[in-house]
């Protein structure tokens, strides 16, 4: 993408994103994602109807009267974004690909997370870490990570999901906020996102096509995959062979399904036809 037209889609994702985060994200975000961790304050001396499992009892021993340590809710999260960046994205077959979708989304995230004073980070991954973005906070940073999710193509095709929560387990030392936005077409996820979500507070969203979910009776077609470059030719008049693949779909989503509840997970299923704002305040709603 060329400099000009590059700056041109920024600026649109921008107005775009900035404004839902503003008018529709802003109250639902912070309700969502604060106060789901607490940070020590201060001591103070014991008073009738404190918690005596809060006894400081280093200082209470030095002081020789109960002292009790005081938490506060966490003003400032670390917001990380996990993307997939690996070939499937680039899929689209009715107005827009799920790469467009998934820019939108993490701007909204991202924008989102400024405005409540937190830090921004993002993960690009395929089947490898393609590149970390450090947390930082501004609308500077944010306007850099948009012009990443237009423009940054990775070495890799295809997708491991695990290897880039492992990194997110080990990377980021304090507890974060992390969404995980990706097709989830991969293997069993189970024990990384368990993992992942006893260190932090983790979402997954799903952004799909909806011909990833029912194929389409158009005849005899070639078709290639993103990840692997193998192509076909398969006959979708061939009912049982579309009553197939939507089984197989179903099959993946009941998986997906279970391992998010299992892990603790909370998700949401983004399609590219429907309106992600919706689903992104169910998502939000749900939490609150």
């Amino acid at each position: 993408m060329e400099t000009s037209e590059l700056l041109k889609r920024v600026r649109q994702i921008e107005i775009k994103t900035r404004g839902l985060s503003q008018n529709i994200f802003a109250g639902e975000y912070h309700t969502a994602f604060k106060g789901r961790g607490m940070t020590f304050a201060e001591v103070r001396e014991y008073q009738y109807g404190d918690d005596v499992r809060s006894i400081d009892w280093n200082v209470t021993a030095r002081m020789n009267r109960p002292y009790v340590k005081v938490f506060e809710e966490e003003r400032e999260l670390t917001v990380m974004l996990l993307i997939d960046v690996s070939a499937s994205r680039n899929f689209g077959t009715v107005t827009t690909t799920k790469r467009q979708v998934l820019t939108e989304v993490a701007a909204t995230l991202a924008f989102s997370g400024i405005q409540n004073n937190d830090k921004v980070g993002v993960i690009f991954f395929s089947d490898r870490v393609e590149k970390f973005i450090p947390p930082q906070k501004g609308r500077k940073h944010v306007l850099h990570i948009i012009r990443e999710l237009l423009n940054f193509e990775p070495e890799s095709r295809q997708t491991d999901i695990a290897c880039a929560l492992r990194y997110l387990t080990n990377a980021i030392k304090r507890r974060s906020t992390a969404f995980v936005i990706s097709d989830f077409i991969d293997g069993e996820l189970e024990r990384e996102l368990t993992i992942a979500a006893r260190k932090h507070d983790l979402s997954a969203i799903q952004i799909y096509d909806p011909h990833d979910a029912d194929l389409p009776n158009v005849g005899l077609l070639k078709v290639k995959d993103a990840e692997t470059g193998e192509r076909i030719w398969i006959d979708t008049s061939d009912r049982k062979l579309r009553q197939a693949y939507a089984n197989a779909w179903q099959g993946q989503q009941y998986r997906l399904t279970q391992e998010f509840a299992k892990a603790g997970v909370d998700h949401v299923e983004i399609s590219t036809q429907d309106d992600y704002v919706r689903a992104l305040m169910k998502l939000f709603n749900r939490r609150a």
